[in-house]
């Protein structure tokens, strides 16, 4: 009996082995197909003219350079904004918040607000910075809005970070006289600094790839502007763009252009937070 029961274990640990491996190797093998098919059929299309220029609509050019400009705009001042707050709200949570059932609450709530589609996002942003705070389709509401859409992934992340970090460390340093304050910026944000960076890096490649948000807040334009007049307008960023020469000019060659540069920023931003989160765990390892 005990031999038959061991062999049936055996089988069903081997079957499980079996569809486990199947199903990692269908994982990466609609991966690699997605990011070979966008390539392939993307950069062939690349030109210097392309990602230099502006488009001209009198001589039917093509041009993604202020999409290339509108969307750095855009991630600068996303990030400006959600990490003071997120990384903020995590400290209080963590640090100072002695209520554990308003801390419960409010991570629940958080976790809630990042399973909402992004188009509801950008329906709010719509309706609250764009029409009550009059600020139009700008560049601005669209950083407002990517701001609310990731608070809850920077808060998230930097919380757990801050969990990492061992009691022993504040005990110490509340042993040697520090303050609060003293502690949690000397001892504890450094010792989780890893995680904080490769969420704000995360965070980075998610601002990038956003388009449904920014179809009602940020607008359609190709204007060339700087950074300040550049906010204050409508400008269209790359993935906005290449909805826009997909869906509404049918210029599918410039849209494979632009996924295949999009595929390739992503994939360095997230081997850039591989990258950070190892270099910070070997120096403060």
């Amino acid at each position: 009996m005990d031999g038959r029961v061991s062999a049936k274990r055996r089988a069903y640990i081997c079957v499980m082995r079996v569809l486990m491996a199947v199903c990692a190797a269908l994982t990466c093998a609609l991966v690699l197909f997605m990011v070979c098919y966008v390539l392939i059929k993307g950069i062939p299309n690349i030109s210097w003219a392309l990602l230099s220029t502006k488009p001209s609509y009198l001589s039917g050019q093509i041009g993604i350079l202020p999409d290339i400009l509108n969307t750095v705009y855009i991630i600068i001042a996303s990030l400006v904004l959600v990490i003071p707050f997120g990384a903020g709200a995590a400290v209080y949570l963590t640090e100072y918040a002695k209520n554990k059932k308003v801390v419960a609450a409010i991570e629940y709530a958080a976790e809630t607000l990042s399973g909402i589609p992004s188009i509801i996002y950008g329906l709010v942003g719509m309706l609250v910075f764009c029409e009550f705070f009059n600020m139009k389709t700008s560049l601005l509401a669209g950083a407002l809005t990517l701001v609310v859409m990731n608070l809850p992934t920077i808060m998230r992340t930097t919380q757990e970070s801050l969990k990492t970090v061992p009691q022993s460390y504040r005990e110490g340093a509340f042993g040697l006289g520090a303050g609060k304050w003293r502690v949690i910026r000397t001892v504890v944000l450094p010792g989780c600094v890893d995680g904080i960076v490769t969420g704000c890096i995360l965070c980075s490649g998610r601002i990038l790839g956003e388009s449904a948000a920014l179809l009602f807040t940020a607008g359609f334009a190709h204007a060339l502007n700087g950074f300040i007049d550049g906010l204050g307008s409508a400008g269209a960023t790359l993935t906005v763009a290449l909805y826009v020469y997909a869906k509404e000019q049918g210029e599918f060659g410039v849209a494979f252009a632009i996924a295949a540069i999009l595929m390739v920023l992503t994939l360095g931003i997230n081997m850039l937070a591989v990258v950070v989160g190892k270099y910070f765990r070997k120096r403060n390892g």
